[in-house]
Protein backbone atom coordinates (compact mmCIF):
# COMPACT_ATOMS: atom_id res chain seq x y z
CA UNK A 1 0.00 0.00 0.00
CA UNK A 2 1.63 3.47 -0.94
CA UNK A 3 1.27 6.60 1.68
CA UNK A 4 1.88 10.11 0.54
CA UNK A 5 2.83 13.08 2.79
CA UNK A 6 3.64 16.74 1.86
CA UNK A 7 7.08 18.15 2.87
CA UNK A 8 8.47 21.62 2.37
CA UNK A 9 10.30 20.10 -0.77
CA UNK A 10 7.23 18.97 -2.13
CA UNK A 11 5.09 15.49 -1.87
CA UNK A 12 6.49 12.16 -1.07
CA UNK A 13 5.44 8.95 -1.98
CA UNK A 14 6.29 5.73 -0.06
CA UNK A 15 5.04 2.32 1.42
CA UNK A 16 3.08 0.95 4.07
CA UNK A 17 4.47 -2.56 5.51
CA UNK A 18 3.36 -4.63 8.49
CA UNK A 19 2.03 -1.04 10.05
CA UNK A 20 5.13 0.93 9.54
CA UNK A 21 4.71 3.49 6.09
CA UNK A 22 8.46 4.12 4.95
CA UNK A 23 9.50 7.04 2.61
CA UNK A 24 13.02 6.83 1.62
CA UNK A 25 15.63 9.05 -0.09
CA UNK A 26 13.65 12.02 0.61
CA UNK A 27 15.82 14.82 0.11
CA UNK A 28 16.29 17.68 2.95
CA UNK A 29 18.89 19.59 1.06
CA UNK A 30 19.52 20.54 -2.27
CA UNK A 31 22.23 17.79 -4.33
CA UNK A 32 25.41 19.14 -3.22
CA UNK A 33 26.80 19.48 -7.10
CA UNK A 34 28.20 22.49 -9.05
CA UNK A 35 28.62 25.77 -6.82
CA UNK A 36 27.31 23.77 -3.99
CA UNK A 37 29.84 20.97 -3.62
CA UNK A 38 31.53 22.88 -1.34
CA UNK A 39 29.20 25.12 0.55
CA UNK A 40 26.83 24.96 3.12
CA UNK A 41 23.32 23.37 2.15
CA UNK A 42 20.63 24.74 0.47
CA UNK A 43 16.60 23.78 1.10
CA UNK A 44 15.58 21.31 -2.05
CA UNK A 45 12.28 21.47 -3.94
CA UNK A 46 10.82 19.43 -6.51
CA UNK A 47 7.43 19.49 -8.85
CA UNK A 48 4.71 16.83 -8.68
CA UNK A 49 5.33 13.38 -6.19
CA UNK A 50 8.88 12.44 -5.15
CA UNK A 51 8.60 8.23 -5.48
CA UNK A 52 9.92 7.34 -1.78
CA UNK A 53 9.75 3.39 -1.85
CA UNK A 54 13.86 2.67 -2.60
CA UNK A 55 16.84 3.81 -0.62
CA UNK A 56 18.57 6.79 -2.76
CA UNK A 57 22.25 7.39 -3.66
CA UNK A 58 25.01 7.58 -1.27
CA UNK A 59 27.64 10.46 -0.26
CA UNK A 60 30.81 9.05 -2.52
CA UNK A 61 33.07 6.86 -0.61
CA UNK A 62 34.99 3.25 -0.94
CA UNK A 63 33.98 0.39 -1.51
CA UNK A 64 32.92 -1.61 1.40
CA UNK A 65 33.19 -5.61 0.29
CA UNK A 66 36.93 -5.14 -0.19
CA UNK A 67 37.84 -9.26 -0.86
CA UNK A 68 39.50 -10.61 2.70
CA UNK A 69 38.16 -7.69 4.82
CA UNK A 70 36.07 -8.45 7.19
CA UNK A 71 32.15 -7.80 5.96
CA UNK A 72 30.87 -4.97 7.91
CA UNK A 73 28.70 -3.66 5.56
CA UNK A 74 25.44 -4.65 7.36
CA UNK A 75 26.36 -1.50 9.59
CA UNK A 76 28.40 0.54 7.16
CA UNK A 77 26.26 0.07 4.04
CA UNK A 78 26.49 -0.98 0.98
CA UNK A 79 29.41 1.32 -0.33
CA UNK A 80 28.96 4.15 -2.88
CA UNK A 81 26.12 4.17 -4.76
CA UNK A 82 26.68 6.52 -7.31
CA UNK A 83 23.90 9.53 -7.20
CA UNK A 84 24.12 13.45 -6.93
CA UNK A 85 20.89 13.38 -4.36
CA UNK A 86 22.19 12.33 -1.44
CA UNK A 87 21.62 14.76 1.04
CA UNK A 88 18.48 12.93 1.94
CA UNK A 89 16.56 11.12 4.70
CA UNK A 90 14.75 7.44 5.60
CA UNK A 91 12.19 7.75 7.26
CA UNK A 92 9.57 5.43 9.14
CA UNK A 93 6.11 5.91 11.60
CA UNK A 94 4.01 4.10 12.51
CA UNK A 95 1.16 3.90 9.97
CA UNK A 96 -1.37 6.18 10.16
CA UNK A 97 1.06 8.69 12.06
CA UNK A 98 -1.31 10.13 14.22
CA UNK A 99 0.49 12.91 15.85
CA UNK A 100 2.68 14.08 18.86
CA UNK A 101 5.04 11.00 18.43
CA UNK A 102 8.87 11.36 19.46
CA UNK A 103 11.47 11.98 16.81
CA UNK A 104 14.66 10.09 16.65
CA UNK A 105 17.22 11.21 14.04
CA UNK A 106 20.05 8.84 13.25
CA UNK A 107 23.78 9.93 12.15
CA UNK A 108 25.70 7.42 10.51
CA UNK A 109 29.17 6.33 11.52
CA UNK A 110 31.91 5.16 9.16
CA UNK A 111 34.85 7.70 10.29
CA UNK A 112 33.97 10.60 8.61
CA UNK A 113 34.65 9.02 5.35
CA UNK A 114 32.07 6.27 4.77
CA UNK A 115 28.55 5.02 5.44
CA UNK A 116 25.34 5.39 5.05
CA UNK A 117 21.94 5.89 6.97
CA UNK A 118 20.39 3.12 4.53
CA UNK A 119 22.94 0.24 6.11
CA UNK A 120 20.21 -2.67 6.76
CA UNK A 121 21.00 -2.35 10.95
CA UNK A 122 19.68 0.99 10.66
CA UNK A 123 15.99 0.22 9.50
CA UNK A 124 14.33 1.66 12.26
CA UNK A 125 10.98 -0.12 11.49
CA UNK A 126 11.36 -1.96 14.85
CA UNK A 127 11.91 1.10 16.68
CA UNK A 128 8.85 2.98 14.95
CA UNK A 129 6.32 0.13 15.51
CA UNK A 130 7.43 1.08 19.46
CA UNK A 131 5.89 4.01 19.11
CA UNK A 132 8.33 6.73 17.38
CA UNK A 133 9.39 8.81 14.18
CA UNK A 134 12.84 7.43 13.19
CA UNK A 135 14.48 8.95 10.47
CA UNK A 136 18.26 8.11 9.33
CA UNK A 137 20.17 10.55 7.43
CA UNK A 138 23.14 10.98 5.06
CA UNK A 139 25.64 13.66 4.89
CA UNK A 140 28.31 14.85 3.13
CA UNK A 141 31.62 12.60 3.45
CA UNK A 142 35.22 12.60 2.90
CA UNK A 143 37.14 15.74 1.52
CA UNK A 144 33.63 17.30 0.51
CA UNK A 145 32.06 17.00 3.91
CA UNK A 146 35.22 17.53 6.51
CA UNK A 147 38.52 18.29 5.07
CA UNK A 148 39.35 22.16 5.69
CA UNK A 149 40.29 23.38 2.62
CA UNK A 150 41.01 26.94 1.78
CA UNK A 151 38.62 29.54 0.30
CA UNK A 152 35.18 27.25 1.65
CA UNK A 153 33.33 26.73 4.53
CA UNK A 154 34.36 24.47 6.91
CA UNK A 155 32.68 21.38 8.71
CA UNK A 156 30.10 20.92 5.81
CA UNK A 157 28.94 17.61 6.60
CA UNK A 158 28.48 18.88 10.12
CA UNK A 159 26.22 22.13 8.46
CA UNK A 160 24.32 19.12 6.96
CA UNK A 161 23.31 17.34 9.67
CA UNK A 162 22.39 20.56 11.25
CA UNK A 163 20.32 21.28 8.11
CA UNK A 164 19.01 17.71 8.48
CA UNK A 165 17.84 18.32 12.05
CA UNK A 166 15.72 21.68 10.58
CA UNK A 167 13.82 20.07 8.10
CA UNK A 168 13.24 17.06 10.46
CA UNK A 169 11.89 20.05 13.17
CA UNK A 170 9.74 21.45 9.64
CA UNK A 171 8.64 18.47 8.68
CA UNK A 172 8.03 16.42 11.92
CA UNK A 173 4.62 16.80 11.96
CA UNK A 174 3.81 15.57 8.08
CA UNK A 175 5.44 11.99 9.47
CA UNK A 176 2.90 12.19 12.53
CA UNK A 177 6.22 13.20 14.50
CA UNK A 178 6.52 16.15 17.63
CA UNK A 179 8.97 18.93 16.42
CA UNK A 180 9.48 19.69 20.15
CA UNK A 181 10.68 16.10 20.64
CA UNK A 182 13.61 15.38 18.79
CA UNK A 183 15.85 12.86 19.65
CA UNK A 184 19.62 13.16 17.71
CA UNK A 185 21.47 9.72 18.17
CA UNK A 186 25.00 8.16 16.51
CA UNK A 187 27.40 5.62 16.62
CA UNK A 188 31.28 6.05 16.29
CA UNK A 189 32.00 8.90 13.76
CA UNK A 190 27.82 9.78 14.60
CA UNK A 191 28.18 9.71 17.89
CA UNK A 192 31.33 11.92 17.20
CA UNK A 193 28.95 14.54 15.58
CA UNK A 194 26.00 14.26 18.13
CA UNK A 195 28.60 15.39 20.57
CA UNK A 196 29.29 18.47 17.99
CA UNK A 197 25.50 18.91 17.44
CA UNK A 198 25.06 19.73 21.36
CA UNK A 199 26.75 22.94 20.89
CA UNK A 200 26.75 23.74 16.98
CA UNK A 201 23.06 23.06 16.44
CA UNK A 202 20.50 25.59 17.35
CA UNK A 203 19.14 26.27 20.79
CA UNK A 204 15.97 24.26 21.12
CA UNK A 205 16.23 22.13 18.01
CA UNK A 206 17.22 19.18 19.78
CA UNK A 207 15.52 18.31 22.87
CA UNK A 208 17.46 14.78 23.83
CA UNK A 209 20.78 13.15 22.27
CA UNK A 210 22.29 9.64 22.13
CA UNK A 211 26.32 9.66 22.19
CA UNK A 212 27.28 5.87 21.22
CA UNK A 213 30.83 5.21 21.28
CA UNK A 214 32.33 8.76 21.24
CA UNK A 215 32.86 11.85 23.59
CA UNK A 216 33.26 15.61 23.15
CA UNK A 217 37.24 15.54 22.77
CA UNK A 218 37.94 14.29 19.44
CA UNK A 219 38.03 17.41 17.24
CA UNK A 220 40.19 18.79 15.35
CA UNK A 221 42.69 22.42 15.82
CA UNK A 222 43.06 23.71 12.67
CA UNK A 223 46.76 22.57 12.59
CA UNK A 224 46.01 19.23 12.76
CA UNK A 225 43.37 19.04 9.84
CA UNK A 226 46.05 21.20 7.83
CA UNK A 227 48.50 18.35 8.10
CA UNK A 228 45.19 15.72 6.32
CA UNK A 229 45.24 18.55 3.64
CA UNK A 230 48.33 18.89 2.66
CA UNK A 231 48.90 15.06 2.83
CA UNK A 232 45.99 14.90 0.88
CA UNK A 233 47.44 17.44 -2.35
CA UNK A 234 50.69 16.05 -1.77
CA UNK A 235 48.85 12.49 -2.91
CA UNK A 236 46.84 14.13 -5.67
CA UNK A 237 50.05 16.45 -7.06
CA UNK A 238 47.99 19.27 -6.70
CA UNK A 239 47.96 23.16 -4.33
CA UNK A 240 45.74 22.44 -1.58
CA UNK A 241 43.30 24.90 -3.47
CA UNK A 242 42.69 23.45 -6.42
CA UNK A 243 41.08 20.11 -4.33
CA UNK A 244 38.10 21.44 -4.92
CA UNK A 245 37.93 20.56 -8.45
CA UNK A 246 38.93 16.98 -8.53
CA UNK A 247 36.58 15.18 -9.19
CA UNK A 248 34.88 12.50 -6.27
CA UNK A 249 36.41 9.45 -7.74
CA UNK A 250 39.65 10.56 -7.37
CA UNK A 251 39.20 12.29 -3.98
CA UNK A 252 38.02 9.19 -2.76
CA UNK A 253 41.02 7.03 -4.23
CA UNK A 254 43.47 9.69 -2.79
CA UNK A 255 41.73 8.92 0.87
CA UNK A 256 41.47 5.43 0.48
CA UNK A 257 45.45 5.52 -0.27
CA UNK A 258 46.52 7.77 2.45
CA UNK A 259 44.46 5.11 4.81
CA UNK A 260 47.26 2.92 4.03
CA UNK A 261 50.20 5.74 5.05
CA UNK A 262 48.08 7.99 6.53
CA UNK A 263 50.23 11.31 7.67
CA UNK A 264 52.05 11.53 11.16
CA UNK A 265 51.10 14.29 13.06
CA UNK A 266 53.27 12.87 16.04
CA UNK A 267 56.42 13.86 13.61
CA UNK A 268 54.95 17.60 14.11
CA UNK A 269 54.46 17.57 17.38
CA UNK A 270 51.14 17.57 17.47
CA UNK A 271 48.48 14.60 19.12
CA UNK A 272 46.32 12.54 16.60
CA UNK A 273 42.66 13.15 18.65
CA UNK A 274 41.22 10.58 16.07
CA UNK A 275 43.74 8.06 17.03
CA UNK A 276 44.55 6.89 13.48
CA UNK A 277 40.95 5.53 13.10
CA UNK A 278 39.92 8.67 10.40
CA UNK A 279 42.17 10.96 8.54
CA UNK A 280 39.42 13.42 8.07
CA UNK A 281 36.74 14.74 11.26
CA UNK A 282 35.18 18.34 12.23
CA UNK A 283 37.63 21.01 12.53
CA UNK A 284 37.56 24.08 15.32
CA UNK A 285 36.54 26.90 13.06
CA UNK A 286 35.28 29.90 14.92
CA UNK A 287 32.03 28.92 13.32
CA UNK A 288 30.26 25.92 14.16
CA UNK A 289 32.71 24.87 16.76
CA UNK A 290 35.03 27.05 18.84
CA UNK A 291 36.95 24.97 20.64
CA UNK A 292 36.12 20.44 21.66
CA UNK A 293 32.41 20.57 22.70
CA UNK A 294 33.62 18.36 25.82
CA UNK A 295 34.73 22.06 26.73
CA UNK A 296 31.12 24.04 25.60
CA UNK A 297 29.32 21.75 28.07
CA UNK A 298 31.71 22.27 30.53
CA UNK A 299 30.76 25.99 30.64
CA UNK A 300 27.01 25.46 30.59
CA UNK A 301 26.10 24.42 27.07
CA UNK A 302 23.63 22.09 26.24
CA UNK A 303 22.34 21.55 30.07
CA UNK A 304 18.50 21.95 28.36
CA UNK A 305 19.20 19.33 26.16
CA UNK A 306 18.75 15.43 28.04
CA UNK A 307 21.82 13.25 27.17
CA UNK A 308 22.57 9.38 27.12
CA UNK A 309 25.96 8.63 26.88
CA UNK A 310 28.02 5.26 26.76
CA UNK A 311 30.60 3.24 24.97
CA UNK A 312 31.57 -0.72 24.34
CA UNK A 313 33.68 -2.36 27.13
CA UNK A 314 35.64 -3.54 24.39
CA UNK A 315 35.72 -0.91 21.68
CA UNK A 316 39.10 -1.72 20.12
CA UNK A 317 38.70 -5.79 19.39
CA UNK A 318 36.79 -4.87 16.31
CA UNK A 319 40.33 -3.39 14.45
CA UNK A 320 42.08 -6.61 15.43
CA UNK A 321 40.33 -8.40 12.17
CA UNK A 322 41.35 -5.91 10.14
CA UNK A 323 44.61 -5.58 11.36
CA UNK A 324 44.83 -9.70 11.11
CA UNK A 325 43.27 -9.58 7.58
CA UNK A 326 46.11 -7.76 6.41
CA UNK A 327 48.77 -9.40 8.21
CA UNK A 328 49.76 -6.68 10.63
CA UNK A 329 51.55 -8.51 13.68
CA UNK A 330 50.02 -7.92 17.48
CA UNK A 331 52.21 -5.46 18.92
CA UNK A 332 54.93 -7.01 21.65
CA UNK A 333 55.93 -4.86 24.40
CA UNK A 334 58.62 -2.29 23.15
CA UNK A 335 55.47 -1.27 20.09
CA UNK A 336 52.90 -1.46 23.04
CA UNK A 337 54.95 1.67 25.12
CA UNK A 338 55.67 3.62 21.49
CA UNK A 339 51.98 3.32 20.33
CA UNK A 340 50.99 4.66 24.09
CA UNK A 341 53.53 7.39 24.12
CA UNK A 342 51.65 8.81 21.42
CA UNK A 343 48.74 9.32 23.64
CA UNK A 344 50.52 9.88 27.18
CA UNK A 345 53.84 11.61 27.91
CA UNK A 346 54.52 9.28 30.28
CA UNK A 347 53.91 5.70 28.41
CA UNK A 348 55.45 3.59 31.38
CA UNK A 349 52.82 4.66 33.63
CA UNK A 350 50.09 4.04 31.51
CA UNK A 351 51.12 0.38 30.87
CA UNK A 352 52.11 -0.23 34.38
CA UNK A 353 48.72 0.96 35.67
CA UNK A 354 46.66 -0.85 32.86
CA UNK A 355 48.68 -4.32 33.88
CA UNK A 356 48.50 -3.85 37.45
CA UNK A 357 44.20 -3.55 36.75
CA UNK A 358 44.47 -6.51 34.67
CA UNK A 359 43.04 -5.55 32.37
CA UNK A 360 44.91 -7.52 29.69
CA UNK A 361 47.49 -11.04 30.18
CA UNK A 362 49.43 -9.60 26.84
CA UNK A 363 51.22 -6.60 25.68
CA UNK A 364 48.23 -7.03 22.31
CA UNK A 365 45.51 -7.15 25.05
CA UNK A 366 46.63 -4.12 26.77
CA UNK A 367 46.82 -1.96 23.80
CA UNK A 368 43.21 -2.92 23.26
CA UNK A 369 42.21 -1.87 26.51
CA UNK A 370 44.59 1.26 26.50
CA UNK A 371 43.15 2.41 23.37
CA UNK A 372 39.67 2.00 23.95
CA UNK A 373 39.98 3.65 27.05
CA UNK A 374 41.43 6.69 25.88
CA UNK A 375 39.23 7.30 22.55
CA UNK A 376 36.29 5.59 23.92
CA UNK A 377 35.94 5.78 27.81
CA UNK A 378 37.76 8.51 28.98
CA UNK A 379 35.42 11.00 26.41
CA UNK A 380 32.27 8.88 27.41
CA UNK A 381 33.20 9.76 31.10
CA UNK A 382 34.22 13.21 30.39
CA UNK A 383 30.84 13.67 28.51
CA UNK A 384 28.74 13.08 31.14
CA UNK A 385 30.78 14.35 33.98
CA UNK A 386 30.60 17.78 32.10
CA UNK A 387 26.76 17.73 31.40
CA UNK A 388 25.36 16.58 34.83
CA UNK A 389 28.16 19.14 36.59
CA UNK A 390 25.66 21.63 35.35
CA UNK A 391 22.41 20.19 36.18
CA UNK A 392 22.02 18.93 32.89
CA UNK A 393 19.73 15.18 33.09
CA UNK A 394 22.58 12.87 32.17
CA UNK A 395 21.99 8.79 31.91
CA UNK A 396 25.05 6.44 31.13
CA UNK A 397 25.55 3.03 30.26
CA UNK A 398 28.37 0.67 29.22
CA UNK A 399 27.20 -2.26 26.44
CA UNK A 400 29.50 -5.37 27.64
CA UNK A 401 27.79 -8.41 25.63
CA UNK A 402 29.97 -10.47 23.85
CA UNK A 403 30.72 -14.38 23.67
CA UNK A 404 33.32 -14.48 21.68
CA UNK A 405 36.43 -13.41 20.83
CA UNK A 406 35.17 -9.99 19.82
CA UNK A 407 33.48 -9.27 23.21
CA UNK A 408 31.45 -6.20 23.11
CA UNK A 409 33.43 -4.36 20.22
CA UNK A 410 32.66 -0.90 18.39
CA UNK A 411 29.58 -1.04 16.77
CA UNK A 412 28.40 -4.22 18.35
CA UNK A 413 25.27 -2.39 20.35
CA UNK A 414 24.03 -1.38 16.89
CA UNK A 415 21.72 -4.19 16.25
CA UNK A 416 20.73 -4.42 19.78
CA UNK A 417 19.43 -0.84 19.82
CA UNK A 418 17.80 -1.06 16.55
CA UNK A 419 16.44 -4.64 17.50
CA UNK A 420 17.75 -5.98 14.32
CA UNK A 421 18.71 -9.46 15.98
CA UNK A 422 17.34 -12.09 14.27
CA UNK A 423 16.14 -9.63 11.06
CA UNK A 424 19.29 -8.81 9.81
CA UNK A 425 22.55 -11.05 8.99
CA UNK A 426 25.06 -9.13 11.01
CA UNK A 427 28.38 -10.14 9.02
CA UNK A 428 31.73 -9.74 10.60
CA UNK A 429 29.99 -8.67 13.65
CA UNK A 430 28.91 -12.10 14.16
CA UNK A 431 25.40 -11.44 17.00
CA UNK A 432 23.92 -14.95 16.68
CA UNK A 433 20.11 -15.17 17.24
CA UNK A 434 18.93 -16.63 20.60
CA UNK A 435 16.78 -16.30 23.02
CA UNK A 436 19.19 -14.36 25.22
CA UNK A 437 20.38 -11.64 22.32
CA UNK A 438 16.57 -11.07 21.37
CA UNK A 439 15.75 -9.70 24.54
CA UNK A 440 18.36 -7.82 25.21
CA UNK A 441 17.98 -6.23 21.56
CA UNK A 442 14.23 -5.70 23.19
CA UNK A 443 15.23 -3.94 26.47
CA UNK A 444 17.68 -1.93 24.57
CA UNK A 445 15.35 -0.86 21.72
CA UNK A 446 12.87 0.10 24.45
CA UNK A 447 15.54 1.69 26.67
CA UNK A 448 16.07 4.22 23.72
CA UNK A 449 12.62 4.56 22.65
CA UNK A 450 11.73 5.93 26.13
CA UNK A 451 14.51 7.79 25.92
CA UNK A 452 13.51 9.58 23.32
CA UNK A 453 9.45 9.75 24.47
CA UNK A 454 9.85 10.54 28.13
CA UNK A 455 13.84 11.66 28.51
CA UNK A 456 14.11 8.53 30.82
CA UNK A 457 15.86 4.99 29.90
CA UNK A 458 14.73 3.27 32.80
CA UNK A 459 17.60 3.62 35.34
CA UNK A 460 18.87 6.34 37.21
CA UNK A 461 20.35 9.36 36.25
CA UNK A 462 24.00 9.97 36.14
CA UNK A 463 25.72 12.37 39.10
CA UNK A 464 29.32 13.28 40.27
CA UNK A 465 28.42 11.76 43.31
CA UNK A 466 26.10 9.29 41.97
CA UNK A 467 27.68 8.18 38.33
CA UNK A 468 25.13 5.55 38.22
CA UNK A 469 25.60 3.11 34.73
CA UNK A 470 23.33 1.13 33.49
CA UNK A 471 25.87 -2.30 32.61
CA UNK A 472 23.87 -4.08 29.18
CA UNK A 473 24.36 -8.00 28.73
CA UNK A 474 22.73 -11.24 29.06
CA UNK A 475 21.51 -9.72 32.80
CA UNK A 476 21.59 -5.92 32.69
CA UNK A 477 22.79 -4.67 36.10
CA UNK A 478 23.66 -1.20 37.67
CA UNK A 479 26.69 0.09 38.97
CA UNK A 480 28.00 3.27 40.92
CA UNK A 481 31.42 2.10 39.71
CA UNK A 482 31.97 2.25 35.95
CA UNK A 483 35.27 3.33 35.73
CA UNK A 484 38.63 1.81 36.92
CA UNK A 485 41.84 3.61 39.08
CA UNK A 486 43.79 2.78 35.64
CA UNK A 487 42.23 5.81 34.06
CA UNK A 488 43.45 8.32 36.48
CA UNK A 489 46.58 8.26 34.26
CA UNK A 490 44.24 10.39 31.67
CA UNK A 491 43.27 13.10 34.14
CA UNK A 492 44.63 16.80 32.90
CA UNK A 493 45.62 14.50 29.29
CA UNK A 494 43.89 16.11 25.97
Amino acid sequence: MEDIRKTTGGAVRGTVTDGVAAFLGVPYAAAPVGERRFARPEPPHWDGERDATAPGPTAPQGPTDTPGMPDISPIVGPGWVPGTDYLTADVRTPEGGGSGLPVMVFVHGGSFTAGTGRAPVYDGTRLAREGAVVIAINYRLGVPGFAALPGVVANRGLHDQVAALQWVRDNAAAFGGDPDRITVFGESAGALSVADLLVAAPRGLVRRAVVQSGGGSQVLAPAQAAVATQALADELGVDPHALVDVPDEGLVAAVARLGEHPPDLAVQGLRDPLMGLALLGPVIDGDLLDGPPVDAVAAGAASEVDLLVGHNTDEMALYRLFDEALGVAPPDEQALRASVARLHDDPDRVVDAYRAAVRGSTPAALHEAIRTDWMFGVPTRRLADAHAAHGGRTWRYLFAWGADRLGACHGRELPFVFDAVGHVDTGAFAVPDTEETRALAARMRTAWVAFARDGDPGWPEYAAETPTTRRFDVEDADTDTPDGAEQEVWDGVR
